[in-house]
């Protein structure tokens, strides 16, 4: 009997045949498809065939045809990232270069299309100098003329250059950079700036003290000023560009401390900044040939407030880091920013100071002054000090002695308090000056802001403090003067309070500090603080 369905089995047995014979061709297991034709239904068309697996068959590939194929494919999916990452970029907006071509001499950014503003520069020379990658070497016309002694601010307003978008204006500087200033903020707020960096603290400019000046004193009244205002230096330094005296123990703190780091020089306009840059590396030059050819590139100096835009950059160290000349800070309430740019020049002083004391019969006010008889009494005059500066006496000790530091060029006139403002509005431009020249004169705003100050008498044998004029000088008040002392004298028991009235231009600031030790009287009364172990373990040093 024939089986009609297609099976398939293994069989784990033998079958049982009539032939003996054949017994041993099937002993062992045997897989056996059977199939069988049904002939009453019609075979199908066509059956589907299965693929083969790679590598079987007559046409296989050979390993290396697989090869050549997966190198093909690798290099095309490279061209296909390459194309993709060419898009890409394509698609990015482009971003403007950050290294910005700058005048050596201010820092400004140099340009070709403004002749009245900072940083211009002559087209032919601009390209001649890109051309050959010498911009670094491009001093702008501004600061060419401050090299041949032009007066030319940087702040706009303050008869500098007429036009401009690139000049900053005062309030501009006074919200960005308030904090560079000695007196109050620049101590208050250089911790926010430095943060953790050491601070090296200079003192620029110390040739210009009085004659006589000790200045160990001065040290401890610098050091004892930046205690108060907890500020964490290192050490301060009292240095003389024009005669690099304590200049190189500002450079060998420098290179102690620096390692590897950019060093900033930060302070106020006009105090010495570029100057102090020029006069370190000079002596820099002598052992570091890194330092001697950045000399050639050096910061332009001049008396004008704000000579330097920009920071610039200096590459003054062999072993790594950079030097940056910062732009000072053109301060609202100094006195230049109110005067001419032209009346500059006598502002700045160019020798020692040489305090004028009143009363004193040395100090000469031509016809103006007018004296009580023999009497040295103060009480009932105002003094002008040129035409920026009055100051009201209003009630002091008989032998009250005032002595103004200054400029030399500001000449003092003294007249009885109610004959005062008729003599201003006279001899201002004339006798009074600055402003120089009837035209200033008639644009002068006048010393329309006045301080009312009580100042309390607590030693009558020291100064009882400084009167500072922001950006001109100061007044030493001393209640009783040895030089006016009478043998039958008690100012010592009636010594309370002395009443001036300070008058300025607005926005001049007045402000009130502890006497500085100038001359030769000044070793005299100064009085060096006592401390405790820990005080004189923290305090800094300070050097000269």
């Amino acid at each position: 009997m024939a089986p009609k369905t297609l099976s398939s089995f293994l069989s784990p047995f033998t079958f049982t045949l009539p032939n003996p014979k054949l017994l041993n061709l099937h002993t062992n297991p045997t897989l056996i498809l059977c199939r069988f034709s049904q002939p009453h239904q019609k075979p199908p068309l066509s059956e589907p065939q299965l693929p083969q697996p790679e590598g079987t068959g007559a046409a296989a590939p050979t390993p290396g045809d697989r090869f050549l194929e997966s190198r093909r494919s690798f290099d095309s999916a490279k061209l296909l990232l390459k194309e993709k990452k060419k898009k890409r970029l394509k698609e990015k907006p482009l971003k403007l270069s950050t290294a910005v071509a700058c005048c050596y001499g201010c820092g400004a950014p140099l340009q070709t299309s403004e002749p009245d503003a900072p940083g211009y520069s002559d087209p032919e020379t601009y390209a001649l100098k890109k051309k050959h990658h010498q911009l670094r070497t491009v001093i702008c016309g501004r600061c060419k003329l401050l090299s041949h002694g032009h007066m030319i601010t940087a702040v706009g307003g303050n008869g500098g250059y007429a036009g401009g978008k690139q000049f900053i204006m005062a309030e501009q500087l006074r919200e960005k950079l308030s904090h560079l200033r000695y007196e109050r903020a620049f101590l208050a707020r250089v911790r926010d700036l430095a943060g953790a960096n050491p601070i090296i603290l200079v003192i620029t400019k110390v040739d210009l003290l009085p004659k006589g000046t000790d200045f160990n004193c001065i040290g401890d009244w610098v050091v004892e000023a930046t205690v108060k205002k907890k500020l964490n230096v290192m050490s301060v330094h009292l240095t003389s560009s024009k005669s690099l005296v304590g200049v190189a123990g500002v450079a060998s703190e420098i290179q102690k401390e620096k390692k590897g780091r950019d060093v900033y020089v930060m302070g106020s306009a006009n105090v010495g900044k570029s100057a102090f840059i020029s006069a370190l590396l000079k002596l820099m030059a002598e052992k570091d040939p890194v330092a001697a050819s950045a000399q050639k590139y050096k910061p332009i100096q001049s008396a004008v407030p704000g000579t330097t835009l920009g920071p610039i950059q200096i590459n003054a160290f062999l072993g790594g880091g950079k030097l940056y000349d910062t732009p000072g800070v053109h301060l609202h309430h100094r006195q230049a920013a109110v005067v001419h740019s032209e009346d500059l020049p006598s502002l700045a002083p160019q020798s020692r100071l040489r305090g004028q004391s009143l009363p004193n019969s040395q100090v000469s006010s031509g016809n103006i002054t007018t004296w009580k008889g023999n009497s040295n009494d103060l009480n009932g005059y105002s003094i002008f000090w040129g035409g920026l500066v009055r100051v009201d006496v209003l009630k002091v000790l008989p032998e009250t002695r005032l002595t103004f530091y200054g400029p030399k060029s500001l000449q003092i006139h003294m007249v009885p308090t109610d004959e005062a403002d008729e003599f201003y509005q006279k001899q201002v431009g004339v006798l009074l000056t600055p402003p120089t020249g009837k035209e200033r004169a008639d644009e002068w705003r006048g010393l329309d802001s006045q301080r009312q100050l009580q100042i309390k008498v607590e030693d009558v044998q020291r100064p009882a403090c400084d009167v500072a004029i922001s950006g001109l000088g100061w007044i030493s008040i001393e209640p009783i003067c040895r030089l006016l002392r009478s043998s039958d004298s008690n100012s010592e028991k009636t010594a309370g309070e002395l009443h001036l009235t300070v008058h300025v231009p607005k926005p001049v600031e007045i402000f009130v500090r502890s006497p500085i030790p100038v001359g030769k009287s000044g070793a005299e009364w100064y009085q060096y603080r006592e401390l405790t172990e820990k005080e004189e373990e923290e305090r800094p040093k300070w050097h000269y």
